[in-house]
């Protein structure tokens, strides 16, 4: 054992007393607080998504003539298909909640300032490559509803001013939603999305190193000791992910997803509807005309983008102005309300 332990060292150099203290790095003291730490819960989340995802490939075909009836198989006569499906399906949801939490985690504890500014812009990034990862997942499984939902998005898209023309047709591969778009859209699920997924969260881990972890002391309470990572906190992301693993196949069992109707681009479905994390856009284009609508939204990813930005230039002539926590908890009740409308209509 001697010997190959020199065999490895030689080969390998890594000293065990290196990795001993980067083990016994201490972490803050408020992260023993899951809501501190939603970002390990969407990052569990999302590499759960990538091996139930590889699995589904095995037997999903990107073509009109038979993506539905490779999901239909998958769900009803591969061993376990359904359950599989479930567990990638509850889990693209659960992750969009975790990362949608911690944003708003960050953003209510003012993480996002100085000198933290861009690893904000990357969260953001982040979450809205969440929100397209979902929207193209659901749109490869070619039932009807998704094939319509794609239908009208890339009529929306249509109607962006400038670019709008020319990346709806990118998107299709031509002029209406066929075999072209559907590999694209695969293609961008299963590989483009996820990679930029991974080295996005890379860089924003290597910021979050570099800067540390924003301070956050709880009012009221004295500032929590640091801990250990090493067992402390890897024991706690360790439970919490055996918690995850729990929760998302509960409800893969008890509400396992199902097969709708097929795509037919002849007849279209009379109540068309998005998935419900895009209820909030999707209502408030019923409210406004459709170029109002993606000014409207347009400008809320940009707000959400420039807030540290405009959040400096506050704080520069009112030092202690806490604008952004009412602006937030605006925002949050304007984007409950609309999604709740959106799911009774």
């Amino acid at each position: 054992m001697g010997r190959v332990g020199s065999w490895l060292k030689e080969r390998v150099p890594v000293s065990p007393e290196a990795i001993k203290a980067a083990g016994n790095e201490p972490v803050a003291g408020h992260l023993k607080l899951w809501w501190f730490a939603l970002g390990g819960t969407a990052a569990m989340l999302f590499f759960g998504q990538i091996i139930t995802g590889l699995l589904l490939c095995v037997y999903y075909q990107p073509t009109p003539e038979r993506a539905w009836e490779s999901v239909r198989y998958i769900t009803g006569q591969v061993p376990y298909g359904w359950w599989i499906r479930s567990l990638h399906k509850w889990g693209a949801n659960l992750m969009i909640v975790a990362v949608s939490l911690h944003l708003m985690r960050v953003f209510f504890s003012g993480a996002y300032r100085r000198p933290r500014e861009v690893n904000w812009f990357i969260g953001v990034t982040l979450f809205l490559l969440t929100l397209v990862l979902g929207f193209t997942g659901y749109s490869i499984v070619y039932e009807q509803l998704s094939y319509w939902g794609a239908t009208v998005a890339a009529n929306i898209t249509e109607s962006v001013p400038v670019i709008g023309k020319g990346l709806a047709r990118t998107l299709r591969g031509g002029e209406q939603i066929g075999a072209p778009t559907l590999s694209r859209f695969f293609i961008l699920h299963a590989a483009v999305l996820p990679m930029l997924l991974l080295t996005l969260f890379a860089g924003h881990i290597a910021l979050v190193r570099l800067h540390g972890v924003s301070e956050f002391p709880l009012k009221g309470q004295p500032h929590p000791a640091p801990y250990p990572f090493f067992p402390d906190h890897l024991l706690k992301e360790l439970a919490t992910g055996l918690a995850l693993i729990t929760v998302v196949t509960c409800l893969s069992v008890l509400f396992p997803v199902s097969v709708g109707p097929p795509a037919d681009p002849i007849n279209t479905p009379e109540h068309i509807k998005p998935e419900w994390y895009f209820y909030f856009t999707f209502r408030w284009l019923k409210l406004s005309s459709l170029g109002m609508g993606i000014l409207g939204v347009t400008v809320a990813v940009g707000l959400l983008f420039a807030w540290p930005l405009i959040d400096a230039a506050i704080r520069r002539r009112r030092p202690n102005s806490e604008l952004s926590i009412a602006f937030g908890a605006a925002a949050v009740i304007v984007f409950v309300v609309f999604t709740v409308w959106e799911a009774l209509s």
